[in-house]
């Protein structure tokens, strides 16, 4: 009895040694769709399998950066183009794997009278602050109808808030992402959608970390990598109850999650390898420039130095 006693005491004190040693990581990331599958990770208990203490925070994206700086978070979920912004104006990050690619899931929305893009010029649109990807995609989609930031006013209001005020009557235009686009979606009377990203495709995100997290905790940031691959095959085995788990993050059914959710395509670690060896450079380069041209960044970083992708092989 004493024997089994001590065994079982043994195993106690090995199951608390191993939570003990479970690298702890903040994540910051929003409410957008397509960081929902971290949060499955965290609540399905794939990052805790994985030897990971995760906390993830819901931080603005405007202000995303100064939780890195402060040290609040260590990682966080944000569009390629933003680490670029983050990069050249001295927050150092890495990213290391890739989240999601816009199918229709961010977009502007317009009057009912407004037929065009080039239409807008000397309106008001509603979109978050510069350095966001919201802004860059305002930016990306005037610069490709002609226009500029200059030929409009922009009252900075997050997406969920500028699509509410939208329906709610303010502001000609708004900048906004799922779920919130689909809010405007349901209210074809308030407005309508002009553009997405099937028209424009520049929405990626990206996860990424602090080179110094990176540096002192190689096994982690592998294991944050390969849990969100998990929780892509969650999604792919068990896609009622992920979607449960994911659109509840979002005061959202599993239903509703998944109209949200087909407007994006999340990528595995195939489509990964094929995107950061292509995609991403090309892309990171055409995005600092338009950053430079409209003022967010000063100067342009090394774009080589922005990705480590050695965690998704």
């Amino acid at each position: 009895m004493k024997a089994l006693l001590g065994g079982i005491a043994l195993l106690a004190l090995s199951a608390g040694t191993a939570a003990a040693q479970d690298t702890k990581v903040t994540i910051g990331i929003s409410g957008w769709t397509g960081f929902a599958p971290l949060t499955l990770a965290k609540e399905a208990g794939i990052f805790q399998k994985n030897g990971l203490g995760v906390t993830i925070k819901k931080v603005p994206q405007a202000s995303r950066h100064l939780a890195i700086q402060s040290g609040d978070i260590q990682c966080a979920a944000t569009t390629v183009e933003t680490w670029v912004v983050w990069n050249a104006n001295g927050v150092p990050t890495k990213q290391i794997f890739q989240l999601d690619k816009s199918y229709g899931a961010d977009g502007m929305v317009v009057r009912n009278d407004v037929a065009a893009i080039k239409d807008i010029k000397g309106k008001t649109v509603a979109a978050s602050a510069p350095g966001t990807s919201p802004y860059f995609a305002l930016a990306w989609m005037l610069k490709k109808n002609g226009l500029s930031v200059k030929d409009v006013t922009v009252v900075n209001m997050e997406p969920g808030p500028a699509a509410q005020a939208f329906i709610a009557g303010q502001n000609d235009v708004a900048m906004t992402y799922e779920p919130y686009l689909s809010s405007v979606r349901a209210a074809p009377q308030s407005g309508k959608i002009i553009a997405t990203t099937l028209d424009y495709p520049m929405v990626m995100d990206t996860f990424g970390c602090t080179p110094k997290f990176l540096t002192d905790n190689p096994k982690a940031a592998k294991a944050l990598a390969d849990s969100y691959f998990q929780a892509l095959d969650m999604i792919n085995k068990d896609q009622t109850k992920a979607y449960e788990i994911m659109g509840a993050d979002v005061k959202q059914t599993g239903e509703a999650f998944g109209k949200s959710a087909q407007f994006l395509r999340w990528q595995d670690r195939e489509a990964n390898k094929k995107f950061f060896e292509g995609e991403f450079k090309t892309f990171s380069s055409e995005a600092a420039d338009l950053l430079l041209e409209i003022g967010v960044i000063k100067q342009k970083p090394d774009i080589n130095a922005l990705a480590d992708t050695s965690f998704i092989q």
